[in-house]
C-alpha cells in the first residue's frame, strides 16, 4: 500500500514538471523566437541548470533580436504613415525580452546583460503621437462632423502615445465638440386634462431614457427645457407627437348556452331509492373587452435645412378583458368551471387614465429601440 503511494506520488510530481517546464524548442522550431525566449527563462528560474533551455534561450533570443530589428529597418523604410507605431511595437517587444532575461539569474550567464533600447523607444512614440497630431489636424481642417470624429480619435491616440503632447488634449475636446450631434427633443403635447398625468409619466420615461443615454458618445440628448437653459443650438430637432389614440372602447359579447346532464338523482321512491332524471339550465356568458390605442409619431428635423431627415410611426395597444356568467335552471346541470365562473361579478374596469399608460408601453418600446438603433453608430 505504501509503494503504491509513492508511485502516484511520484507520477503526480513529474506530470507538474513535464506540464510546467517546457524549454522552448518547439515555439523555436516553429519561428516563434518571442515565445521560446518566455519559455526558456520560465524553465531556467525552475531549473537554474538545464542545458537544453540555456541552449534554446541562446539561439531564441539572439535570433529575435534580428528579426525585431529587421522589422523596424523595414518599417522606417515604408511609406506607411503611421509606420513610427510598428517601429515602437518592435522596440517594445526587444525591451520586454531584455526583461524577461534580467528577471532570472542563470539567463544572465547564457545571455549577459540583454540589449534594451530606451532612448530608441521614446523617440519612436514621439514620432508616432506627432504622426497621430498632425493626422488629426488634418481631418480638423475639413470641417464636417465624420472628420472631426476621426479627428477625436487621433487626437486620444495622441494622448495615449504620448501624454501632454503639445495642445493634443484641446484639439480633442475641440474635435469632440465639432463631432457632436445635439438633439432637442419636444415634449409631447395631449390636449386632455384627463390624461395630463398619465401622458406626463410617459414623458418622464422618455426623458429619463434620454438623460441615460451614453452608447454613443457623439450624440447628446437635451429636452426642450435645458436647451433653453443652456441656449443650445441644436443639429437636430426630435418631435413626438400622437397622430390619434382611443381609451375606452367597450365591447360586450353574450354567448348563450343551453345545458343538460342525465343520470341525475332528481328524486326518490317510497322505499328510498333513487329516481334518476335529465337536469337543464340556460349558461349566459358575458365577455367584455376595453380597448386602448394610439398612434405615435416620431419625427426627426435637421435644423439648418429644415428637412425631415427620419420618421416612424409606433403604434400601441391595450386591452382590458372581465367575463362573468349568469344562468337559469338547475345548477347541477353545470360543471365546475361553469359553475365557478357564474360566482364573479362583473368587475369596474381601470380608469381611462391607466388605460392610457398602459397603451404607450409597447409604444415606449418601440420608441426607445428605434433611437437607439438610430443614433448608436450615428
Amino acid at each position: 500500500m505504501k509503494n503504491i503511494s509513492r508511485l502516484r506520488y511520484f507520477i503526480y510530481l513529474s506530470l507538474i514538471i513535464i506540464a510546467g517546464c517546457t524549454t522552448g524548442k518547439k515555439a523555436l522550431q516553429k519561428g516563434d523566437y518571442d515565445a521560446s525566449v518566455a519559455k526558456a527563462v520560465s524553465r531556467l528560474q525552475n531549473s537554474p541548470k538545464n542545458s537544453e533551455a540555456m541552449e534554446v534561450l541562446k539561439t531564441a533570443y539572439d535570433l529575435a533580436l534580428q528579426d525585431h530589428l529587421r522589422k523596424i529597418e523595414e518599417a522606417k523604410m515604408s511609406n506607411d504613415l503611421f509606420r513610427w507605431e510598428s517601429v515602437m511595437y518592435d522596440y517594445q517587444k526587444i525591451n520586454q525580452l531584455a526583461d524577461e532575461i534580467n528577471s532570472c539569474p542563470a539567463c544572465l550567464t547564457v545571455v549577459p546583460g540583454p540589449t534594451k533600447y530606451i532612448n530608441e523607444l521614446a523617440d519612436s512614440k514621439y514620432n508616432a503621437a506627432a504622426t497621430r497630431y498632425n493626422s488629426g489636424l488634418g481631418y480638423l481642417r475639413e470641417n464636417n462632423r465624420q472628420s472631426a470624429k476621426k479627428a477625436y480619435y487621433e487626437f486620444e491616440k495622441t494622448q495615449n502615445l504620448q501624454p501632454n503632447y503639445k495642445d493634443a488634449k484641446a484639439k480633442m475636446e475641440d474635435a469632440y465638440w465639432a463631432a457632436v450631434t445635439r438633439v432637442v427633443v419636444q415634449p409631447i403635447i395631449v390636449n386632455s386634462g384627463m390624461y395630463k398625468l398619465s401622458a406626463d409619466y410617459f414623458q418622464q420615461q422618455i426623458d429619463q431614457f434620454i438623460g441615460n443615454y451614453s452608447r454613443n458618445k457623439f450624440v447628446i440628448f437635451y429636452s426642450e427645457a435645458q436647451a433653453t437653459d443652456q441656449k443650445i443650438i441644436p443639429d437636430q430637432v426630435l418631435s413626438l407627437n400622437f397622430d390619434d389614440f382611443v381609451v375606452g372602447q367597450t365591447y360586450v359579447k353574450e354567448r348563450v348556452e343551453k345545458l343538460k346532464r342525465d343520470s341525475v338523482v332528481i328524486g326518490e321512491t317510497r322505499g328510498k331509492k333513487p329516481i334518476y332524471g335529465t337536469v337543464k339550465a340556460t349558461l349566459s356568458i358575458f365577455e367584455k373587452n376595453i380597448s386602448s390605442s394610439g398612434l405615435l409619431d416620431m419625427s426627426i428635423t435637421d435644423w439648418s435645412t429644415k428637412k425631415l431627415v427620419r420618421q416612424q410611426k409606433f403604434p400601441g395597444t391595450y386591452v382590458w378583458r372581465d367575463n362573468w356568467a349568469t344562468y337559469k335552471g338547475d345548477d347541477r346541470a353545470l360543471s365546475k368551471q361553469q359553475l365557478a365562473i357564474t360566482r364573479r361579478r362583473e368587475q369596474l374596469p381601470p380608469p381611462p387614465s391607466a388605460l392610457f399608460l398602459e397603451f404607450t408601453k409597447p409604444i415606449y418600446s418601440q420608441l426607445v429601440d428605434d433611437i437607439s438603433y438610430y443614433y448608436n453608430n450615428y
